[in-house]
C-alpha cells in the first residue's frame, strides 16, 4: 500500500501552518506536538500508520470552513476524522496533512417528533441518537456493530449499515439532509426536516463519498417509532453451506426479518464465551433471526421462519423467551468483532457483498481459500443482505503472515465481484481497497468519478490517496 510523498513546501513550512491554524481555533483546539498526534496516525485499521503534519478540533461549522479555506489557501492536504473506527483505512492521515477531528461537535441540535426527524452534528455517535430519543419511543435504525462509539459524520461518509439495515436501509436511506463545508470554506445546506431534497440527488452523491467531496458538519436525520415488540431466535447447522443456503430460503420466501445474522464456528465459540448466551457449540455455523410487530405477528413469523430452517435439517432452533435473553443474543453479535481477538489479536476484517442466491458457493469457497493459504478466517456477516465479514487472521508480528492476509483478503472482493456482487457494502473503500477498484470499474468508470472529485475538489486536497488508484508510483521520498 503506498501513500503520496509529502509535498516539500508544505512541510517546510509545518511550524507556519500550525500557528495559522491555531489562530482560527479556541485555545486547545490544535494539536501538533508528535507525542500527541500518536492517537491519529491509524484508525481501525490498525495494520497502517501515518503521523499527520497537526490535528485541529473544531466545535463549530463556522470554525472547520475557517479551516479549510485556510489549508484551500496554502496548499495543505485534509483529512476528515470522527471516532476513527474506520475498518478500511478511510482516516489514515497524510504526512502534510492535517487531520479535521470532528468529535468535540458532539451536539444534538434539534428533535422535531411531529416530523420524525432530528439535527445532530457530526461528532454524535450512532447510539447517541437512540439514546436521545428513546424516551418519547422513537429509534434511528442504522446500528454498525461500532455504534457506541462510531460517529454519525463517518457513518455518512461511508454507508454504513449494521445488523437491522436488512429492513430499515443503511445510512443513505435515513438522511433528510446535510450541512457540509466544501475545501474553498463554503457552507452548503442540502435537504431538511422533509421526504424529498429539492433539484439533484446530492444527498445520495455525498452519503458515502468517504470525505473526498466536502465535510458534512450537522446531520438530519429520519427518526423511527419503535416497534410494539421484537423477539430473536437462534438456528444451528452442520456446515457453512447449509445455513447460506437456507438464509437464501427466507430471502426467497419473501420474509424481510428485521435482521438475519451469520455467525461460523471460531465466531460463535469466541462470542460465546464473550456473552454466554447460550450459543450452540456443536454447530459450524448458526443464523440469528430478528422479527418485530405485535406478539400475534411476531408468532406468526416465528413459525414461518422455524419451518423453513427445518426443511435444512438444523442441530437446533430456539426462539428467544425475554427481553433478557434477546439482549444476550445481542451482545454476543455485536461484540463478535471484540470476541474474536480472543482468538488472534490481529485480524483483517473484509467487507463485500454477494447475491444471497450465492452465499452456499462462496462460503465454501472462502474454506478453500482458508485452508490453501492457511490462514484461519471467522465469519461473521449480515446474511440478509449478503453483506460479507470475514475475519482473517493472522499475526502482525510476521511481515509474511500479513501479506498472506492482504492476498486472502483481496482474493475474497474479487470472489464478490466475480459472482456478482460488490466490493464494500459498508466500510467503505479507503485504502484498503483502492488498488482493487479496477476489479470492479472500467477505466472510463473510474475516470468519471475522477472528474467528480475534481469538480468538488480541484487540487485534489480532501483525503486524498483513498478510494482511487495512485495512477503513478511515487517519487522517491524527499527530507524537508
Amino acid at each position: 500500500m503506498r501513500l503520496p510523498d509529502p509535498k516539500p513546501d508544505v512541510m517546510a513550512r509545518r511550524d507556519e501552518i500550525i500557528v495559522g491554524l491555531a489562530a482560527l481555533l479556541p485555545a486547545d483546539g490544535l494539536i501538533g506536538e508528535p507525542i500527541r498526534l500518536k492517537p491519529y496516525e491509524t484508525d481501525g485499521l490498525t495494520a497502517y500508520r501515518q503521523p499527520p503534519l497537526a490535528v485541529v478540533l473544531p466545535e463549530t461549522t463556522e470554525q472547520v470552513a475557517a479551516v479549510l479555506r485556510f489549508c484551500h489557501a496554502n496548499g495543505v492536504r485534509v483529512i476528515p476524522r470522527g471516532a476513527g473506527t474506520s475498518l478500511s483505512g478511510g482516516a489514515l492521515p497524510l504526512a502534510d496533512a492535517v487531520v479535521i477531528g470532528l468529535m468535540r461537535m458532539n451536539r444534538i441540535l434539534d428533535i422535531d417528533y411531529a416530523d420524525r426527524c432530528a439535527v445532530v452534528q457530526a461528532g454524535v455517535t450512532n447510539i447517541g441518537i437512540t439514546t436521545a430519543v428513546a424516551g418519547q419511543g422513537f429509534f434511528y435504525a442504522p446500528d454498525p456493530s461500532s455504534q457506541l462509539a462510531c460517529m454519525i459524520g463517518g457513518n455518512v461518509a461511508m454507508n454504513s449499515g449494521g445488523a437491522h439495515c436488512l429492513k430499515y436501509g443503511v445510512t443513505a436511506n435515513n438522511l433528510l439532509g446535510l450541512r457540509l463545508v466544501t475545501i474553498e470554506g463554503e457552507i452548503i445546506d442540502l435537504g431538511g426536516a422533509h421526504l424529498d431534497a429539492a433539484g439533484y440527488d446530492w444527498l445520495g452523491l455525498l452519503t458515502g463519498s468517504e470525505g473526498q467531496l466536502a465535510v458534512v458538519t450537522e446531520i438530519t436525520v429520519r427518526i423511527l417509532r419503535g416497534p410494539e415488540g421484537a423477539r430473536a431466535m437462534l438456528a444451528a447447522f452442520r456446515s457453512n453451506e447449509v445455513a447460506g443456503a437456507c438464509v437464501d430460503a427466507i430471502i426467497g420466501s419473501g420474509i424481510i426479518p428485521v435482521a438475519l445474522e451469520f455467525m461460523d464456528r471460531p465466531a460463535i465459540h469466541a462470542c460465546e464465551e464473550f456473552a454466554h448466551a447460550g450459543y450452540p457449540l456443536d454447530a459450524e455455523a448458526m443464523l440469528i433471526i430478528e422479527v418485530e410487530g405485535s406478539v400475534a405477528e411476531q408468532d406468526a413469523l416465528l413459525d414461518r421462519l422455524q419451518e423453513i430452517c427445518r426443511r435444512h435439517d438444523p442441530i437446533s432452533l430456539r426462539v428467544s423467551q425475554s427481553a433478557e435473553e434477546s439482549a444476550a443474543i445481542w451482545k454476543g453479535r455485536k461484540g463478535a468483532f471484540g470476541a474474536v481477538g480472543r482468538i488472534s489479536p490481529d485480524y483483517l476484517c473484509m467487507d463485500g457483498v454477494i447475491p444471497t442466491s450465492r452465499l452456499p458457493d462462496v462460503l465454501h469457497r472462502i474454506g478453500e481459500m482458508s485452508a490453501a493459504c492457511g490462514l484461519k478466517v471467522a465469519n461473521i456477516f449480515h446474511a440478509g443482505d449478503g453483506n460479507l465479514h470475514p475475519l482473517i487472521m493472522f499475526d502482525a508480528n510476521d511481515p509474511a503472515s500479513f501479506h498472506k492476509a492482504e492476498t486472502f483478503g483481496a482474493d475474497i472482493l474479487k470472489l464478490c465481484v466475480e459472482v456478482g456482487g460488490c466490493l464494500t457494502g459498508e466500510h467503505g473503500v479507503g485504502v484498503e481497497k483502492r488498488d482493487l477498484m479496477g476489479v470492479q470499474f472500467s477505466v472510463v468508470e473510474l475516470d468519471q468519478m475522477r472528474r467528480i472529485k475534481s469538480a468538488f475538489d480541484p487540487d485534489w486536497l480532501l483525503n486524498p490517496a483513498k478510494v482511487f488508484p495512485l495512477r503513478e508510483p511515487p517519487a522517491p521520498s524527499r527530507t524537508a
